[in-house]
This record gives structure tokens, C-alpha cells and sequence, in this order.
């Protein structure tokens, strides 16, 4: 959209307000931005990802390699690699470029999460069901299992005085989700009693621990710089703390003490908390409810709640903020929908033209006298054999001026073409000699799109009784 058409006060605007679309393309259970911001992964119920298009909302890849429900997704730095992690104990590593599974690796139990490695895509950690965390290597073909520890790491004092029984709980803790810091030299863990580790990528020794909560800690997120982290836990509080750069030479774990920056909870209706995301800058968190079709938003200055985003009728679960824009999507638990929350941009049409003007009301328009003149015919011809002899190259891709290195050492997805090669035939309905059509969403789903989604043209013709044949409209028999 052109900027010049937007409200300024609309573009400093950084919280969303209402629903501004969906995607749909079978049951979502995960989703996950992009670094860039234009591509939004989303993991279905039947192990199949799909890769939106956030300008298009169009479906531009599908991935398929699972057998069972997404649980994770994780985009490598420079978005030409993600990871998807499924209910069938896998986790695949995806190209983009060509979409090819670049490593498959089964574990012995179940994944709850799995994140790649900020600098090295052949690099993940992942959090496993009653197993110990895992630090996997898949530059060589057999991938390299190092396991990380759960076991908070004490005091001198505590390991002295420490009792049988506190060994033992300590021994039998699990870690439940795990992150790396954005240089990548430290994993983030977050274990089922509550505890936040600090664990070396190099080593692998547990570097630092620090008791959150007394319950299990469900979802850790960052911000991009990696100074703030929000926590989600099963006590219905989120919490905030402020990190300290573990790049510092200086930075000395004996000493370090971490304490909560914010805690958010709802104190009326005591709701508990399905997802919690950082924005885009990092001043706000927002958190999706259990058992209620609300998303919260909370600002970090005061610690106050600001917004809260309605307009879905369903319980939503995992929440994703946009890395630039206030833009949020949010996966609706029954229908699988994701929706999306932004902000509604009036156009300034005034800005076309400086003698445009915008009126609130029907006016009787006087033209102008030589407005609707009529142009010779020469004229007019030349001006479409002048237009015809541009040659208009549509398919090749040119380079991209970038603002920054960084921006041009990107990788850029290749778009597909064939809209049968991006969509599933489920979902493709020919309607000619190499013409297709989407089918409609709420065909033979009407249980799960109620009263959404409208009727297409196609089915209300056959509602009426009525067929279309090469261009002769025919009414059926009976």
C-alpha cells in the first residue's frame, strides 16, 4: 500500500486493534513469523506445514513430511531453513529453496519443542518427554546427540546441606522447553519444577539456575535482542525478567541474581494462559487465554493491561506477533483457523492529487469543459500500438536492492507458480482446460464453519437447480 495514502498518527500506531483477515488451510495446531516478517509457517493437525504468503495471504509452499500433529516450528536465521517438530517423535529440517526434508531425526520419546540454532541451521536443541534435553549436530548424515542436564545448579552451601530427598527431586526434574540466546553460546531451559538453567551450548554444563516458580514452566520466549524473557507457567502467571548480556567476558554466574519484572495475571476470573509472545520492539505482551476467545495485551512500562483483542468466537492458542508491524495472529482451537488482529488504515485519497477532494456526502459534480473530450481515433491507436510494444517480463526474478548487508545476504523463498505444486488437490477444483479455482472453505465442513462462510457461485447454482454448459445456462431435470 502506498504510505503517502495512510494516516501518520495510524503509522505510529504499535498495538493492534481488530481482526483484519484469516487464513485457513486445514487444521492449524502451530504457527510461526518469519524473521523477515513475510512468511507465517503453520503446522497442521495432519503433519503437513504450510508457508503463507502475509502480503498475498496465499498458501506459497507445502511441506510435507510428518504423520502426525505439528508441535514446534523454528525459522533459521536468514528464513532459507525451518524446523518443524511432530507428535511422531521427528523432527525435519527443511530447504526452502527447493522445499526438501534436509535431515530427519527420530528420538525415543516424545518432543515438546525444538529450536534451531541461531548461526548454524544444522544446529538444534530440543526439550524431550520425560528424557533428558538434547543438543542434536546434523552436519554429518548420522546426526550427534549430546545430552544437556535438568539438574538445577546450587550453591555451594545448598550442595553441602543438601538433604537425600532434595537429590532425588532434583534427579527426577525434566526440562520442558528449551531456547538458544541470540549468539547462540547458551541454551535457555525452563524445567516441570519451575526451575530457569542457564546452560552452556559449548560445554554443556549447567551454568546457572534460578527458581521462578513451584510449577512447571510451560513457554519461554525472547526478545530479539535477548535481554528480556517472558515465562509462562501453570500457576496463571506470566512473568518477566531482564537478562544480562552472557556474551560479557566479565559477567560472573556466582554472583549473578535475576528477579521478576513484571508478573501478569488475571486476579477477577483467574485465567490461565495458553501462549505468551513478546511485540516487535519488545514493550508489550500479549498472552492467549484457556477456555476463552481473548488475547490480553499487557504493556511492560507500568505493567499495566492495555488492550484486550476480541472477535473470534473460539478458544485460541498459540499467539505470534509480527517482528516489525503490530500485526498478531492467533490459531482458533476448534475451526484451526488463524486469525489476525492489525490496524485499520484509513486511506487519504486527498493525497492523489492536490485538487482531490474527500466529501462525506452525495454533491452534484460539474465538469470541467474540455473533460470529456473526445480524442481522435489516430491518436488513440497510437497510444495502444506505443503501450503493446513494451515487453513486460513477469517471471524473472531481479535483484533486490537491500538497505543493509545484512538484508542482501537474506534468502528470498522462490515463488511457485504452479498452484497445484502449492496446494493440495483437496483443495484445487478444475473448472477448465488448465483453469482452477479454490474450492470453497466451507464445502462439506459446515459443522465446523457454521454460518462463516459464504455460499460460492458454483453452489448456489446447483442449489437452484441450475448448471452452466459452454456458455448455455441449462436447468436440471426433476
Amino acid at each position: 500500500m502506498n504510505l503517502s495514502l495512510v494516516d501518520p498518527f495510524v503509522l505510529a500506531q504499535d498495538c493492534p486493534e481488530v481482526i483484519t483477515g484469516r487464513l485457513r488451510s486445514g487444521h492449524s495446531t502451530s504457527i510461526r513469523f518469519s524473521h523477515r516478517g513475510d512468511l507465517l509457517a503453520s503446522g497442521r493437525h495432519d503433519g503437513i506445514v504450510v508457508i503463507f504468503d502475509i502480503e498475498t495471504n496465499g498458501v506459497a509452499r507445502k511441506l510435507r513430511g510428518h504423520t502426525r500433529q505439528i508441535q514446534s516450528l523454528s525459522w533459521s536465521t536468514n528464513d532459507r531453513y525451518l524446523l518443524s517438530t511432530g507428535q511422531d517423535w521427528k523432527v525435519v529440517l527443511w530447504d526452502l529453496k527447493d522445499g526438501s526434508r534436509v535431515r530427519t531425526v527420530r528420538f525415543e520419546a516424545a518432543i515438546f519443542i525444538a529450536e534451531l540454532h541461531p548461526k548454524n541451521p544444522m544446529c538444534f536443541v530440543a526439550a524431550l518427554f520425560e528424557d533428558q534435553p538434547v543438543l542434536v549436530d546434523t552436519t554429518a548424515e548420522v546426526p550427534v546427540k549430546h545430552p544437556l542436564p535438568s539438574a538445577p545448579r546450587r550453591s555451594e552451601i545448598e550442595r553441602e546441606n543438601a538433604s537425600e530427598k532434595q537429590a532425588a527431586q532434583d534427579a527426577k526434574q525434566t526440562t520442558t522447553v528449551t531456547l538458544f540466546t541470540p549468539s547462540g553460546d547458551h541454551i535457555i531451559a525452563g524445567t516441570n519444577k519451575g526451575w530457569l538453567n542457564i546452560i552452556n551450548a559449548t560445554t554443556h554444563e549447567m551454568q546457572y539456575s534460578y527458581r521462578v516458580t513451584n510449577n512447571i514452566i510451560v513457554l519461554i520466549r525472547l526478545t530479539q535482542s535477548g535481554r528480556d524473557v517472558v515465562i509462562n507457567s501453570s500457576d496463571r502467571i506470566v512473568r518477566t525478567l531482564h537478562l544480562p548480556d552472557f556474551s560479557d567476558p566479565k559477567l560472573d554466574f556466582d554472583t549473578l541474581q535475576l528477579e521478576v519484572e513484571h508478573k501478569f495475571q488475571d486476579l477477577v476470573q483467574r485465567l490461565s494462559w495458553n501462549h505468551v509472545t513478546f511485540s516487535s520492539t519488545g514493550e508489550y505482551v500479549a498472552a492467549s487465554t484457556w477456555m476463552n476467545h481473548h488475547i490480553y495485551v499487557w504493556e511492560r512500562g507500568q505493567g499495566s493491561l492495555v488492550k484486550i483483542l476480541e472477535g473470534t468466537k473460539e478458544e485460541l492458542s498459540v499467539v505470534e506477533w509480527h517482528p516489525f508491524r503490530p500485526f498478531v495472529a492467533a490459531v482458533g482451537v476448534d475451526s484451526g483457523r488463524v486469525w489476525l488482529w492489525s490496524i485499520l488504515q484509513p486511506q487519504r485519497w486527498s493525497a492523489l492529487a492536490p485538487d482531490f477532494v474527500e466529501v462525506e456526502e452525495n454533491v452534484e459534480y460539474i465538469e470541467r469543459e474540455d473533460e470529456f473530450d473526445i480524442q481522435p481515433l489516430e491518436e488513440i491507436h497510437k497510444r495502444r500500438l506505443d503501450q503493446e510494444d513494451e515487453d513486460v517480463d513477469v517471471l524473472t526474478l531481479g535483484p533486490v536492492k537491500a538497505s543493509t548487508e545484512h538484508e542482501a545476504s537474506e534468502f528470498r523463498m522462490p515463488v511457485l507458480l504452479d498452484i497445484e505444486a502449492s496446494d493440495s488437490e483437496d483443495e484445487v477444483v478444475a473448472i477448465g482446460a488448465g483453469q482452477f479455482r479454490r474450492r470453497s472453505p466451507g464445502a462439506g465442513r459446515e459443522w465446523m464453519n457454521d454460518d462463516e462462510v459464504g455460499v460460492s457461485g458454483d453452489e448456489a447454482r446447483r442449489q437452484n437447480g441450475t448448471t452452466v454448459q459452454n456458455g448455455t445456462k441449462r436447468r436440471r431435470a426433476g
